[in-house]
C-alpha cells in the first residue's frame, strides 16, 4: 500500500475539525484484517443531530486523532481518545446500517485498528464497510470448538460460498457450512474467548462483510453472463 501526498480531503462518515488535518495515512482508505485486536466497553452513549457519540474504554497504545478503527467490523474514525478510552462519532447511516444502534453501556465490543503498511496480514481482506445484519441463529460446543450458525440476507447470499471468507462482528471466519438463508462457521477457542462471541447468544444481531473480492468478480464478469 502506497501513501502519497496530496491536498487533504475528509472521508466519507469523517467530520473535520477546526485547525486540524486529516494525517496522510487517512487520504487512502483504511483495511482491516478480520484479526480482533482486543475487546472493550462501551462506557458512554450521547444522541447527537445527525448521529451518536460512543465513549469506549480500552488499553490500546498509540490512538491518535483522525485515526481509522473497526468497532464490530465498522470503520469508524478516533474523535478524542486518552490512555483508557476513545470517543466516535456513529452517523445516522452508520446506526441504520449496523449494530451500533443497538448496544449500550457496559456491552463488550470487538476492536480492530487498520493495518499498517508493513503489518503483518492474517485474516482475509476487511473494509469495515458492513454490508448487512443479521442474526446469531444458534450455537453448540462440538469438544473444544463452537459452531455458530447465522442467517444469511438474501442481498448478500450470492456473495458467499462455502469455505469462503466471511466477517461476523469484524471477525474473520471461514464459512463451514452453506444453506440457502444461512451459514455457520466453526469457531476455535482462542478466537471465542479473546472476541464477543463468547458473550453471544441465540437471537443477538451480528454484523456481515462478505469477502469484497466477490463483488469485484461479480462486476468484472458483468458483460458475460
Amino acid at each position: 500500500m502506497l501513501f502519497r501526498q496530496a491536498i487533504p480531503t475528509v472521508e466519507r462518515g469523517q467530520r473535520p475539525s477546526s485547525g486540524s488535518l486529516i494525517p496522510r495515512a487517512r487520504l487512502l482508505s483504511a483495511m482491516f484484517t478480520g484479526i480482533v485486536e482486543t475487546t472493550g466497553e462501551v462506557r458512554d452513549i450521547i444522541d447527537e443531530d445527525g448521529g451518536r457519540r460512543v465513549r469506549i474504554g480500552a488499553d490500546l497504545d498509540g490512538l491518535a486523532h483522525g485515526q481509522s478503527i473497526a468497532i464490530d467490523g465498522a470503520c469508524l474514525t478516533v474523535e478524542d481518545h486518552s490512555p483508557d478510552w476513545f470517543e466516535l462519532f456513529c452517523s445516522t447511516e452508520t446506526l441504520e446500517r449496523t449494530t451500533l444502534s443497538t448496544i449500550g453501556a457496559d456491552d463488550a465490543v470487538n476492536i480492530e485498528r487498520a493495518l499498517p503498511a508493513d503489518g503483518r496480514f492474517d485474516g482475509h481482506f476487511v473494509q469495515g464497510h458492513v454490508d448487512a445484519t443479521a442474526e446469531l441463529r444458534s450455537m453448540e460446543r462440538i469438544g473444544d470448538d463452537w459452531e455458530f450458525a447465522v442467517s444469511l440476507p438474501e442481498s448478500v447470499a450470492r456473495y458467499v460460498v462455502e469455505k469462503g471468507s466471511i466477517t461476523v462482528d469484524g471477525i474473520s471466519l471461514t464459512v463451514a457450512d452453506l444453506r440457502p438463508d444461512s451459514f455457520s462457521v466453526a469457531v476455535i477457542p482462542a478466537t471465542y474467548e479473546l472476541t464477543t462471541l463468547s458473550e453471544k447468544a441465540p437471537g443477538d444481531p451480528v454484523n456481515l462483510e462478505v469477502d469484497v473480492i466477490a463483488k469485484y468478480v461479480e462486476r468484472l464478469t458483468e458483460g458475460y453472463r
